[in-house]
């Protein structure tokens, strides 16, 4: 397995994140494809939502940023639900996209994914400059951080649906499609961001088509598979040590 230092994984691009959207799109399409009529009612690793509730806002998610048009009425109305209700902006926007797309047939519901995915990765690539650097609130490991918007369009709207398209495998027991291309990309990205965030020196060994090996210096050494790795950064699956340093998705 070749070594990678962490310090030389590249920035995602906001070409590679039109890319990188565009296959992640595709593949939760052909995984909600693969779904038996009993699957979708079955719970997953988030808990208010099952099968179908994950479905419903990963599509809502994608298909809120097809225009800019689209994404500030959806952050607007949820901003507003927010201040009502007492809660974070990213809690009633997700529920916004569940209740929104809750009356769809399955089979609707992929269509729609199917026909908004090339749009949303598209849009996401070329949204005006202006939108990109506006800052946003966001809360990572109990602390306040600020954002551009750029970091979520080329980054956290890809590695959310990665992410739950690995919490639908899980749920149903069905295969996850992982190619080192593609998901390998994603997670060489977390690992870096996880590096800059926790700033310890480490060697890291992730296992499955998605893994690699990553060092900078020596320090703690850790072998995990790489979903797993993902998933315990993201705050599904307990960690301890260097693997306390949450990531967002």
């Amino acid at each position: 397995m070749t070594t990678t230092s962490v310090e030389t994984i590249p920035s995602i691009t906001r070409a590679e994140a039109e890319v990188l959207a565009a296959t992640e799109y595709v593949r939760l399409v052909e995984q909600l494809r693969s779904l038996g009529a009993d699957d979708w009612a079955r719970p997953t690793d988030c808990p208010l939502w099952d099968v179908r509730a994950m479905a419903g806002h990963s599509v809502g998610m994608l298909s809120d940023f097809t225009s800019l048009r689209s994404v500030m009425r959806r952050m607007r109305a949820a901003t507003k639900e927010a201040k009502k209700v007492g809660g974070p902006v990213i809690d009633s926007m997700t529920a916004m996209q569940v209740a929104d797309y809750a009356a769809l047939s399955p089979t609707e519901l992929i269509a729609h994914a199917a026909e908004a995915g090339p749009r949303a990765a598209r849009w996401r690539a070329t949204a005006p400059g202006l939108f990109r650097r506006m800052p946003m609130k966001e809360t990572v490991g109990g602390r306040p951080e600020t954002w551009r918007i750029g970091y979520l369009l080329d980054t956290i709207l890809t590695r959310d649906p990665w992410m739950h398209r690995v919490d639908i495998a899980r749920a149903t027991g069905r295969d996850l499609v992982l190619t080192p291309d593609h998901d390998g990309r994603i997670v060489a990205d977390v690992v870096a961001e996880w590096a800059r965030r926790h700033g310890q020196p480490f060697s890291l060994t992730l296992t499955g088509p998605a893994g690699g090996h990553f060092t900078t210096g020596a320090g703690e050494h850790i072998t995990i598979d790489a979903v797993e790795f993902c998933r315990t950064l993201s705050g599904r699956s307990p960690g301890s040590g260097l693997l306390t340093q949450e990531v967002p998705f």
